[in-house]
């Protein structure tokens, strides 16, 4: 099999994003001024999903339990200096394409599942819930930007074929764009690396769940879809 031929995997750090989603920043609103931050955050929220996460589309995730689903999108950060020289030999049409839609730097979208162990609280760093093997599926292609428009996307998640969540980025606290530039406010994406623009909850504020024995599907139009299958931990 050629290298293109392989299911697509990031090749760099992940990051995925808390409370970028208007419903469940509202829910959580409340309790920002609670202890330990007393305020609510000013910069985005980051975790990091580590490379034992990630899993190709197709692959059986293991689980202990029921785990939540967590539809994202994911923006590929691209080779800058690969855009700079495509401008440079007068491709400019090409250079266009890598970093449309007030994107630069990003190289392309693709669908994710960052998949959790159920837990209650933000206030510490989730590893043991987030960050088990298997539990970031990716969708095995990335789609140039320039089929996109992500202020109109929405995501469907189906569990065993039956609608579970619709993910609509029209109702994101930061669209794509302005994530990006906060986040480059104090950090540098690397090329490789996948920004997560976050997911978002359910009106009860909890996210779908499955467990194993369950078929998993996300898909959003012009993106690759995501499909896996959950399978009991073994013993």
């Amino acid at each position: 099999m050629k290298p293109d031929d392989l299911p697509w995997l990031p090749r760099g750090t992940v990051y995925g994003t808390l409370l970028n989603f208007r419903r469940e920043a509202g829910l959580w609103a409340p309790r920002m001024t609670e202890a330990p931050y007393q305020a609510a955050p000013r910069a985005p929220v980051l975790y990091v999903k580590t490379a034992n996460t990630f899993a190709a589309s197709g692959a059986p995730v293991a689980v202990p339990g029921e785990v939540e689903l967590g539809a994202a999108l994911g923006l590929v950060i691209g080779d800058l200096e690969q855009k700079a020289a495509l401008t440079q030999a007068g491709q400019a049409q090409a250079a266009i394409d890598a970093g449309v839609h007030g994107l630069p730097g990003v190289a392309g979208c693709v669908l994710l599942d960052d998949l959790s162990l159920p837990h209650a609280s933000y206030y510490r760093p989730p590893i043991k819930f987030r960050n088990r093997d298997g539990f970031l599926v990716c969708a095995p292609a990335v789609t140039p930007l320039a089929e996109l428009d992500l202020a109109t996307l929405r995501i469907e998640v189906r569990v065993n074929g039956a609608l579970a969540q619709t993910v609509d980025l029209a109702t994101l606290v930061r669209d794509a764009a302005t994530l990006l530039a906060d986040v480059g406010g104090f950090m540098t994406l690397q090329p490789g690396d996948v920004l997560m623009l976050g997911t978002d909850c359910l009106a009860d504020g909890t996210r779908p769940r499955a467990r194993a024995g369950d078929r998993v599907e996300i898909r959003a139009p012009g993106l690759a879809t995501l499909t896996h299958a959950l399978v009991p931990e073994a013993a």
